[in-house]
């Protein structure tokens, strides 16, 4: 990542262009990113006075509500546990049948709902309202595990601390390993107005979706044991204050089951996701400080998916492959790489990980449903330029897999192809290509019946058109997550460095040009295209994805467990040994930013005269930086040879500017252990960490793990610090050397915390910790101005289409169709599981049907304002047809949600003209 302080170019908005193919330029608005720091420390605490708080911030999504409720409204949707007379005479036939007595028959069964297997959280639905029922269901619940929280409708929480001795359901033994449940939620922020977080660039505000945004979960529990819980983001990294939020709603609804032990949350990284959901300063300065609507979104998401991967524990299998992927990731500072020992060096073969490890998740009944995999390679496919909310590669190989599983049938016996009724029109992923329709003229004639719908109002959001990949009732939905990993010095943009003035390589260890880093960018394979770069290395990782899916079959087997303490790194201790037995005492330093920092990266440059490898900085900068905070002497010794831009760890006006209190976790599910790091790892300090831990848990485990162990690295995990880079590494002063907040022995601290950590966990040890990182809520400050109101021309509806696809067109696979809507700000409404855009297709002569929506690489979304004031506004969607799509009639259509002058939200749609697919 490019930090949120980092100076920026000018470059033209969104659009098909890869990094490099426009020249860079001085800009007034980048000049002032330094500036604006200085006008913002010496504002700031005037500011704070001024402005609200965001618990009344306007900007608070107009989705579904937060889920304040200890039960959801779906969990309020089935028959519950009844009148107090029930529940009191259910406690008294529970005292008067002890659980050994328990013994269902298979008609007792009848009376259970088994969508309730594996949860047991209240309500626990039934058949029927007959006590008898009620009963089983209940004293079932407690037979499935033990020192589970039961609440009921009247939201009192019940123990029943029960030993569960094995897995049985119906009188059936069950020869399955663990629990598991799967879930995922929509966390599509604000797609207008708001900064998106990665680049820094303040030209880069959103203007629309290319795909939606999906919290991934899994949660694996051992029958009456342990279990934990991970939670993959499309977004840019995890947050504290999204983690701790998360924890609160976790604990309200199931009291300790889960917690920040055995709940990690890690983000993929796409460099195209809204900002402003951070609480340090340093993050959020360029999204106009904090954007409450970025924040709720994401909060909700993840509490939702969890909900939902809890309510979907069922007891299953889960197996564990790995494989190499060599083309999808190349190191961008391999000058750096270089500086670590040779010795150590020769022991790879790559510079940076080409190694994917992946779990597959087998239900007992519907087979496989999901899967997660690790793979490091950053999310800067799509360009500092683009300004379409997107998952970037590794949020479209999910998309690619997650429709894979649905035409191969994942669930078993699902039907989740499509939302078309009759399959046979249209297939999203297909082998076969679709011939034209016989009938051509017959397709033209019926499609120039269908004209512009005009925009008309609905009701509310609620009668949004149903989104094309629907849940099947009673059927799980496949799961597919593409986790990041130690990515921090890797790059998706394969075809190297480039000159975009020249067209020669940028040089080796400054990744300049001419002097000038802002020149220098990377090129994906699909350059100049951004879009095609991020479906080829989102492609690469899908297909190596399913390889190793396929061919899983090693299964996990073992202890469910996990570690987790929260660790000072502005002042921790490490103890460093030498080869010969010595040791020595070092301390890691107060967080701090480097002059190279500014410079940015190949995958999206800086701007002044910035360079990477800069270990001396200039009088000038440094005149700027002391207007803000001169760094100590001592701070300036411990951070050697990091030339110090911004002393981050000792500003705090208005608030903190950089976190110093980070958590550590491990999570283990057999021989799989996770490493859940709150930053981004450079290849060989991942290698690093990985084989210190390792070594403790081969060589202390008693023989609990063997040299079969997978240890995989969860990057940008539980909240964000940046980069962290070998000691040797860290002495170039490249980008992510500077980026290294906590000084040159940052990563002996993490291998020694991590040491800590593995230690606990084979003796069975709990760490406790007295540290816990600040909630700072309530000290969030926006500039980020509320929408004021939408308004269209005299004569004209929301939803009319201003141009419409031509009469009488017809188009086929690989061409462009588009059409303008009359619109309102993304902002009024999310449309949080709904859609913006859609593509539907004629069913018969009269019906139509979803065929293509928000979640679809081919649809693009993309909203815009005739001036920055204007309260008019334009949806343009965009198709490129793909070339599976069935012959047909089809349209487009486009959903939003105005706002009158007095705050109230109207929802809206219109249609495009019919057109015809061959």
């Amino acid at each position: 990542m490019t930090s949120a302080l980092r100076p920026s170019t000018t470059t033209s908005a969104g659009g098909d262009h890869g990094a490099g193919d426009g020249k860079s330029k001085d800009d007034p608005v980048a000049a002032k990113a330094i500036g604006f720091l200085v006008v913002f420390g010496i504002a700031a605490s005037i500011a704070e006075a001024l402005l609200a708080k965001p618990n009344s911030h306007p900007e608070r999504s107009q989705g579904p509500p937060a889920w304040d409720s200890p039960m959801s409204p779906s969990m309020r949707s089935g028959k519950q546990m009844g009148s107090p007379e029930k529940e009191q005479d259910l406690r008294r036939k529970e005292a008067d049948h002890p659980l050994t007595d328990l013994n269902l028959s298979a008609s007792e069964e009848s009376d259970i709902t088994y969508s309730t297997l594996g949860v047991c959280n209240p309500p626990c639905f039934v058949s029927s309202d007959s006590d008898r029922g009620l009963y089983l269901i209940r004293r079932w619940c407690q037979a499935r595990f033990s020192s589970r929280w039961l609440e009921h409708e009247f939201d009192r929480e019940v123990p029943f601390p029960v030993q569960e001795e094995s897995l049985s359901i119906g009188g059936t033994q069950s020869d399955s390993t663990y629990l598991i449940g799967l879930g995922s939620y929509d966390i599509t922020g604000p797609a207008a107005d708001v900064n998106m977080m990665g680049y820094a660039n303040t030209e880069q505000i959103a203007s629309g979706v290319h795909f939606r945004l999906k919290a991934r979960t899994f949660i694996v529990a051992e029958p009456g044991g342990n279990r934990v819980v991970f939670v993959n983001l499309d977004a840019c990294m995890a947050s504290q204050l999204v983690t701790i939020k998360v924890l609160e709603r976790l604990k309200s609804r199931y009291g300790d089951m889960y917690n920040d032990k055995n709940v990690a949350i890690s983000g993929i990284h796409t460099h195209a996701g809204p900002g402003g959901y951070l609480q340090y300063v340093v993050y959020i300065v360029t999204s106009l400080g904090f954007v409450r609507q970025s924040f709720d979104v994401i909060v909700d998401g993840i509490e939702k998916s969890i909900i939902e991967a809890h309510e979907n524990l069922r007891p299953g299998n889960i197996f564990v492959n790995n494989g190499e992927l060599l083309d999808a990731s190349i190191n961008r500072s391999p000058s750096a790489y270089l500086n670590n020992p040779a010795a150590e060096r020769s022991k790879f073969k790559y510079d940076v990980d080409k190694e994917m490890t992946l779990l597959k998740f087998v239900d007992d009944e519907w087979g496989p449903i999901g899967s997660f995999n690790w793979f490091a390679t950053h999310g800067t496919s799509m360009s500092r330029t683009n300004s379409l909310i997107s998952g970037d590669n590794k949020g479209a190989a999910a998309r690619f897999m997650e429709d894979w599983a649905a035409q191969t049938g994942y669930a078993k016996g699902s039907d989740i192809v499509t939302g078309v009724r009759d399959s046979s029109l249209h297939r999203r992923v297909s082998v076969i290509i679709p011939q034209p329709h016989e009938n051509f003229h017959k397709l033209r004639q019926l499609a120039s019946s269908f004209l512009a719908s005009g925009g008309r109002h609905l009701a509310s959001s609620e009668s949004v058109s149903p989104r094309v990949r629907n849940r099947q009732d009673g059927k799980p939905k496949f799961v597919s997550a593409f986790c990041q990993s130690n990515c921090g010095d890797v790059s998706p943009n394969v075809l190297g460095t480039f000159c975009i003035d020249t067209g020669l390589p940028c040089d080796f260890n400054h990744s300049t040009c001419n002097g000038k880093n802002e020149l220098c960018y990377g090129r994906g394979p699909g350059y100049p295209d951004e879009f095609e770069s991020t479906r080829i290395i989102g492609d690469r990782q899908f297909t190596k994805a399913v390889e190793l899916f396929d061919k899983a079959s090693e299964q996990v087997k073992g202890t469910v467990d996990s570690r987790q303490t929260y660790i000072d790194f502005s002042k921790l201790e490490v103890t460093l040994f030498s080869s010969d037995g010595g040791q020595e005492v070092v301390k890691t330093c107060p967080a701090a930013m480097g002059f190279a920092f500014a410079a940015g990266t190949t995958d999206g440059p800086g701007a002044f005269d910035f360079k990477q490898g800069d270990d001396k900085g200039n009088p000038f900068w440094k005149l700027v930086r002391n207007l803000l905070k001169t760094p100590s002497k001592e701070q300036v010794a411990c951070q050697q040879p990091k030339p110090i831009l911004l002393d981050t760890g000792d500003m705090d006006l208005p608030y903190d500017w950089a976190p110093a209190i980070l958590p550590v976790q491990i999570i283990r599910i057999g021989q799989v252990v996770i490493l859940c790091v709150p930053g981004e790892f450079s290849t060989m300090a991942g290698r690093r960490l990985r084989d210190a831990v390792r070594t403790v848990l081969t060589s202390d485990g008693n023989g609990e793990f063997d040299s079969n162990v997978h240890i995989v690295i969860a990057g940008l995990s539980n909240t964000y610090s940046q980069y962290v880079t070998t000691y040797d590494e860290y002495q170039i002063q490249r980008y992510e050397g500077a980026s290294t907040l906590y000084g040159p022995h940052t990563l002996s601290g993490y291998i020694q915390e991590f040491k800590k950590l593995a230690s606990a966990l084979l003796d069975g040890k709990i760490i406790e910790s007295d540290l816990q990182p600040p909630d700072l809520l309530d000290k969030q400050i926006s500039f980020l101005p509320p929408v004021v109101m939408d308004t269209t021309p005299y004569g004209v509806k929301f939803g009319d289409a201003g141009t419409d696809v031509p009469e009488n067109s017809t188009f086929r696979p690989g061409d462009m169709v588009t059409a303008t809507f009359w619109s309102a700000c993304p902002r009024n409404d999310l449309l949080t599981e709904g859609t913006f855009s859609l593509v539907e297709i004629l069913d018969g002569s009269s019906t139509w049907v979803p065929a293509y929506d928000d979640d679809d690489f081919s649809l693009r979304f993309k909203w815009s304002r005739p001036s920055r004031l204007s309260a008019h506004s334009h949806a343009t969607i965009e198709w490129r047809i793909p070339e599976t799509v069935a012959a047909g009639v089809y349209r487009l259509r486009h959903f939003g949600a105005s706002k009158s002058l007095f705050g109230k939200i109207r929802h809206f749609t219109g249609t495009s003209r019919a057109f015809v697919v061959l």
